[in-house]
């Protein structure tokens, strides 16, 4: 899942008006994030293997400190508690937590059975709804633009730069969803971490968008 995730991040503007949308996007893709550095380090494997899904021709051979369960609630509590030692914001920090955790339950709806439990554990879960392209898409891009509205409802442009820069955010999302669809394989592992290390530019202009439009009430 990729733009799936980038939704709920939008969604939860709703819940944590106060909390920036690049924070937001941090939690929402955290373990993804965090996966491509690990991947550099050879910590954890991926295999491209074209045909291994419908949608997507990875293979997660392991990962279980960026995607396993008891990692990622980890991961949470520590990207909870960190927003909260910096703003004292209880309800942004809950909020942060569970962005973090939605993203494995996120990928367990569309993942082939692949996603551990616990590091050291041999059980994996995953629905596989990335063998089919339908259900993916009907899943993941409801998902997203339902995200993307209720952030748009939740907040208003304070000038021409909050406007066509979330406008911008959005369309250039759907279009990465897109090439991840229809494009051709990655050429390597190696380039799939450094693309995953861009995604810190996503995080980037969430921030720059968001700092130009303000919450409204509910």
């Amino acid at each position: 899942m990729f733009i799936g995730h980038f939704g709920a991040g939008f969604g939860a503007k709703a819940l944590a008006p106060r909390v920036s949308l690049g924070w937001l996007f941090v939690a929402a893709q955290f373990i993804d994030l965090l996966w491509p550095t690990l991947l550099l380090a050879g910590v954890e494997r991926v295999r491209i293997a074209p045909g291994a899904t419908a949608v997507t021709p990875l293979v997660f051979e392991h990962y279980p400190l960026s995607h396993s369960l008891a990692a990622v609630l980890g991961w949470a509590a520590l990207v909870g508690g960190t927003y909260f030692a910096l703003r004292k914001d209880r309800r942004g920090a809950i909020v942060l937590a569970g962005l973090v955790a939605s993203h494995w339950l996120l990928d367990a709806v569309v993942h082939a059975p692949d996603l551990p439990l616990a590091p050291g554990v041999a059980t994996v879960v995953g629905l596989g709804a990335w063998n089919s392209p339908v259900l993916s898409f009907a899943i993941e891009v409801p998902l997203f633009v339902a995200g993307a509205w209720v952030y748009a409802r939740r907040t208003v442009p304070a000038d021409a730069i909050g406007r066509w820069a979330f406008a911008g955010l959005l369309a250039f999302l759907l279009a990465i969803h897109a090439g991840n669809l229809l494009g051709p394989p990655p050429p390597s592992v190696e380039a799939i971490a450094w693309v995953g290390q861009a995604q810190w530019l996503l995080v980037i202009w969430a921030y720059w968008a968001d700092s130009h439009r303000r919450a409204v009430p509910a």
